[in-house]
């Protein structure tokens, strides 16, 4: 039941994390969401454990609790009172408990988040010199944590050293009562020795019960910490209707007054950009870095709607279209883009369930990676990624080229795609990728001259805004911005 349980609680807090847009992993630390994850444990020990350890409980204590009072009513009364006085110094100390719970979750997220950098960022430290920064930096969260347990700990202190005395002070209360009742002649000695089992019989449930009040608490911060998750709105509303196809014809993405920036407080990003993508044709975008090519990039892919204008795909709004279904129509090649620990082959056909030779030989081609998987002790089937053979930058950007290939797909968006190969291979794979953007609508987003001179379009950026459009000659002659852009580019190819 427990293995179910904690399946059961990740899967769907997983499957809510799939559903919610990217803005929420931008402002997100990976230990925050690690962190929600690990709580789970709470909840599953609280439904496994701690229930059944109630039940039984709140049985013997109704049970040995009715006896008592047929035995006699004063030695219960002071045994209820004395146990709702137990029970209410317990939930006075819950709040506090709360705070520091909460504390607690965000030291232990920041202290997971620092370990995360710590490794990934190793090449970085030895470069940097940087090591004992960085180790005060987490002896800095682990001085915090340590406060923060002592404080914990102090309230249990109380919270028990209390209770204990409560305890306590009610066990001789009742001894004294049964004393004096047996001297006075009222019991017999032997219901005296009668009652002081059964006040053993019930102190034993009534600490259960109260340690399943302290874990409940813990099981209800936790749960309400996957539940600040999972309320909140996803990408797309499951009630809504999206297209789930493109109608037929006009499928060029035309950009109207679109404006964007990441939150109300930043300045934008993209500012009144005007734009027909044309279907079937090549779009290049070029721009100094920071000038909004990559965002523009990801709003083509749907993944932040514009905060002014819209984007259109033929004539159908991008935001009436079903976001996984746009987005099986598109392959991309994003700058940060992720190889995981699997298969080479896998990796390639991520967007399938079930590898296609065909496709996959097709793909491993245009982005000349074919000599590379040959001389892999597996070949296809050697892994890359955090548990297998590490691989330079160039590899794993022909590997998203191959992913992006294996897709097939009716438009393409290449973020910096070629950047890290030599000169040799990027000539190469542009020249393949030339026959492949047959029929297809493409934007490639580069600085090199040679990925964007042959392209139908040129859009160049500047500070958010489009400044220039046109053929590579058009905007050379007009020596404006795109000139100045690449001039070091055109003399040195002179």
């Amino acid at each position: 039941i427990g293995t179910r349980i904690n399946v059961s609680l990740i899967s769907d807090f997983l499957t809510k994390l799939m559903k919610l847009p990217i803005r929420f992993f931008d402002t997100r630390m990976l230990g925050d969401l690690l962190q929600r994850i690990s709580d789970q444990n709470r909840i599953e020990s609280f439904l496994t454990n701690s229930t059944l350890s109630f039940i039984f409980s709140a049985f013997n204590l109704i049970v040995f609790g009715i006896v008592l009072l047929i035995y006699d009513l004063r030695i219960f009364s002071i045994f209820l009172i004395a146990s709702l006085l137990y029970a209410f110094w317990i939930v006075v100390f819950l709040r506090r408990r709360k705070e520091v719970d909460y504390r607690r979750f965000q030291e232990l997220s920041a202290h997971q988040s620092t370990l995360i950098e710590l490794i990934q960022g190793m090449q970085e430290i030895k470069l940097q010199n940087s090591g004992r920064k960085r180790r005060w930096q987490w002896s800095d969260i682990q001085s915090k944590l340590f406060s923060i347990n002592l404080k914990s700990l102090a309230i249990d202190q109380y919270q028990n050293s209390g209770a204990a005395f409560i305890s306590q002070l009610k066990d001789i209360l009742i001894t004294f009562l049964t004393a004096k009742l047996v001297i006075d002649g009222e019991i017999t000695l032997g219901m005296m020795l009668a009652v002081q089992f059964i006040i053993g019989q019930l102190n034993v449930p009534l600490q259960q019960m109260i340690t399943f009040i302290r874990t409940g608490q813990d099981a209800k911060l936790s749960l309400e910490r996957l539940w600040e998750v999972q309320n909140l709105e996803a990408e797309e509303d499951d009630r809504s209707f999206k297209a789930t196809e493109l109608p037929p014809g006009d499928k060029d993405i035309r950009m109207e007054g679109v404006s964007f920036q990441y939150n109300k407080l930043s300045d934008f990003v993209l500012k009144n950009i005007n734009l027909t993508i044309p279907e079937g044709k090549v779009t290049a975008i070029v721009g100094t870095s920071g000038s909004g090519k990559t965002t523009l990039v990801k709003l083509l892919l749907g993944f932040y709607p514009p905060t002014e204008g819209n984007i259109k795909v033929g004539k159908l709004p991008l935001s009436n279209i079903d976001k996984n279904y746009w987005r099986s129509q598109c392959g991309a090649v994003m700058q940060d883009g992720f190889i995981f620990s699997d298969t080479i082959a896998n990796n390639i056909a991520e967007s399938a369930e079930q590898v296609d030779k065909a496709r996959l030989i097709q793909a491993v081609e245009t982005a000349n990676i074919r000599e590379f998987i040959d001389s892999m002790p597996l070949s296809y089937n050697t892994m890359i990624g955090a548990k297998g053979n590490d691989i330079s930058q160039g590899q794993r950007q022909r590997i998203l080229i191959a992913r992006a290939v294996y897709k097939d797909p009716e438009f393409l968006f290449f973020d910096e795609a070629t950047n890290a190969l030599d000169a040799k291979n990027e000539k190469a794979i542009v020249q393949k990728l030339e026959q492949f953007y047959q029929g297809k609508t493409v934007v490639v987003v580069a600085h090199r001259l040679s990925t964007v001179k042959n392209a139908h379009q040129i859009v160049v950026l500047e500070n958010g805004a489009l400044v220039e459009k046109g053929a590579h000659q058009e905007l050379v002659e007009k020596r404006g911005v795109y000139y100045n852009l690449i001039r070091d580019q055109l003399e040195l190819g002179r």
